[in-house]
């Protein structure tokens, strides 16, 4: 990574870029759209709207990175690869199907969790109801919220090169039992897991049982919740 940039293509000999700034839950204000067009124009760069809430700005030159990031003066997505890199976040707020206005415990995540490093790369999903929009089923870490506006945590998820479908590790939380859950899930993972293990392979190598009951006891008595898991 050169400049918090990705090589793309080699053609004849040439190195083009690409970069992608970090963008909350995919909600970004209509100034900072702007800028990233007027930027990636200036430059010669090709947006693409990534599966992540992000937009990637491609077909850039090596030395045009560091004065692109200064003009638009934003973070990149990502730092480093072995991360959590991302949480993504269903519009629940505007949604008629939510059943509850989770971008607010979404951005709390992003905001406390964004880049932590981790044994492997690491997604959260964040719906405000089953539907799950965002594929939160196939995250790592999912949180949702139940026909009873009441949140469920899963785990283990991945839509990757071994898809695997996440386990449910609890429901009738609320949104502050919900964070402490995630936060303890994440702690657990960093300390117990092995190097370049996947969250799903983790559970599969300790077993679900195993996983949830640590966790949720864990939580239990670590996070000081009003209710008890």
């Amino acid at each position: 990574m050169a400049y918090h940039g990705n090589l793309q293509k080699i053609r004849n000999g040439k190195r083009t870029f690409a970069i992608t700034p970090h963008i909350p839950g995919g909600f970004i204000k209509s100034e900072g759209l702007i800028k990233i067009g007027e930027v990636a124009k200036k430059y010669g760069g090709v947006l693409k709207i990534t599966s992540g809430q992000r937009i990637l700005i491609t077909n850039l030159q090596e030395e045009d990175l560091p004065a692109i990031w200064e003009e638009l003066g934003m973070k990149p997505a990502v730092v480093t690869q072995n991360s959590l890199k991302n949480v993504e976040l269903c519009p629940a707020n505007f949604c008629k199907r939510s059943k509850y206005p989770t971008i607010g415990i979404g951005m709390r995540l992003s905001r406390k969790f964004q880049g932590m490093e981790l044994p492997c790369r690491t997604k959260i999903g964040v719906a405000g109801c089953r539907n799950a929009c965002g594929s939160v089923y196939a995250k790592d870490i999912g949180v949702l919220v139940d026909f009873d506006k009441m949140f469920f945590v899963t785990a283990g998820g991945s839509a990757g090169f071994h898809p695997r479908p996440s386990d449910i590790i609890t429901r009738g939380l609320t949104e502050d039992e919900a964070f402490a859950l995630v936060e303890t899930i994440l702690e657990y993972y960093n300390e117990y897991a092995m190097a370049g293990e996947k969250l799903g392979d983790f559970i599969d190598r300790i077993s679900i049982d195993k996983f949830r009951d640590d966790v949720l006891e864990i939580a239990k008595l670590e996070k000081n919740l009003e209710s008890k898991f």
